[in-house]
């Protein structure tokens, strides 16, 4: 029996690694398996839902952002910019495979009291150092490139327009299950309902399946998304990730701007940005920001009404008269120490490995954390960026790593 065209019955009764979770981190560490030439074991990938309808990859904004106050994470996305720029060549020069673009109008965080423009100060030297081209503007400078914008309030600007902006992560997602499967990794549609540990408690020997089998596992990668603290459950360890939803809102103006809108993070919480060539995108947290079960993805009417549009028109005037295409709720997978990714190694289960809470900006990360990931499970440790900084043990420890630049 097969479903959206994986078989739901795995081939063998073991493998090297088993990847929980076939959306976009798991299926980036499965073809960064197949690029890594000292490894040649077994990858086997469980997907609950392979239509994906409901995970947070199909429910993404797919932009992409240098504005990090943490250098690493500038550098995560400026590898996500070169892999996806050169993808067809990346993926072995198959003529099939897209080089995608970055739609580079940029993120502009506005500042309205000193403190946070302290922060943007602040960040744009980091950016800079790492070699992002981030500039800080004024409230006229910022009127001169963008008229449109009422800046009652606003005391600094912050944007980047070199490869921050939109890009097609639906079209990354495909190449790299579609890739890895040619090169022998094995989807199936099934689910991962338990894991049993070694009898001195120091690995994980097996998961089972929700249709009964028993597969026995080298490696346990947990790329589960919002549900990550369930899957982290079946093995007895604990994870601070929890769904948290993120509801998006397309629509048109009945006058369009006469310039590309940048990603505008407004001092309410709410974002606006360009989508098409005629329609935007507005995104927000709701009211409150609760943890919600993983297959909730209802939206409150009430929260545009009474909260977003009347913040993006105040911001934007002429989006006093607009109409709404279409609407949805996602989910982040939300780490509620410090809203960064959770990586590596659990420090008692030695195979069970975290690949979790991206908090909004996954899937960016995506080619630098499977990638990652897939050189720990190879080697033991990074051969690119050190990415030991998002390990687990800070948060066994307590030990937020601060980012300063979430949304």
């Amino acid at each position: 029996m097969t479903m959206a065209g994986f078989a739901k019955t795995p081939e063998h009764q073991s493998y090297d690694v088993v990847i929980v979770g076939g959306a976009i981190m798991g299926a980036s560490t499965a073809w960064f398996l197949t690029e890594e030439a000292d490894f040649d074991g077994r990858v086997l990938v469980v997907e609950r839902d392979p239509s994906y309808q409901m995970c947070s990859t199909a429910h993404t904004n797919s932009c992409i952002r240098q504005q990090f106050s943490d250098p690493l994470n500038v550098r995560i996305s400026q590898f996500t910019a070169e892999f996806i720029k050169d993808l067809r060549n990346r993926m072995g020069g198959d003529e099939r495979v897209p080089n995608l673009d970055i739609q580079s109008y940029g993120y502009l965080y506005l500042a309205n009291n000193d403190a946070f423009a302290d922060v943007l100060r602040a960040n744009q030297v980091v950016q800079r150092a790492a070699g992002a081209e981030t500039r800080l503007l004024t409230p006229d400078e910022i009127a001169a490139e963008y008229p449109f914008y009422d800046l009652e309030g606003i005391v600094l600007g912050s944007i980047n327009t070199r490869d921050e902006g939109y890009w097609d992560g639906g079209t990354l997602f495909e190449w790299f299950r579609r890739s890895s499967r040619a090169r022998g990794v094995e989807y199936v549609a099934n689910e991962v309902v338990a894991m049993t540990r070694s009898a001195d408690g120091t690995h994980v020997d097996s998961v089972t399946l929700a249709s009964g089998e028993v597969i026995g596992c080298g490696t346990v990668v947990n790329a589960s998304g919002p549900r990550a603290a369930r899957t982290a459950a079946m093995a007895g360890i604990t994870v601070p990730v929890e769904p948290r939803k993120r509801f998006t809102w397309i629509f048109t103006a009945e006058t369009p701007l006469d310039r590309e809108l940048p990603l505008t993070i407004d001092p309410s919480g709410v974002h606006v940005r360009q989508d098409g060539p005629t329609s935007y995108l507005a995104g927000s947290k709701g009211f409150s920001d609760p943890a919600v079960e993983p297959d909730d993805f209802t939206v409150d009417p009430d929260i545009w009404q009474d909260f977003v549009w009347p913040a993006i028109a105040t911001r934007i005037p002429q989006f006093e008269a607009i109409r709404v295409v279409t609407e949805w709720a996602g989910h982040y997978a939300y780490n509620t120490l410090d809203q960064n990714a959770v990586l590596g190694p659990h420090p008692e289960l030695e195979n069970f490995l975290f690949l979790n809470g991206f908090s909004g900006h996954g899937l960016q990360q995506s080619p630098a954390m499977g990638r990652g990931t897939a050189e720990w499970i190879t080697h033991g440790a990074y051969r690119s960026l050190d990415l030991t900084p998002f390990h687990y043990d800070r948060i066994a420890e307590n030990r937020p790593m601060l980012e300063k630049a979430v949304i």
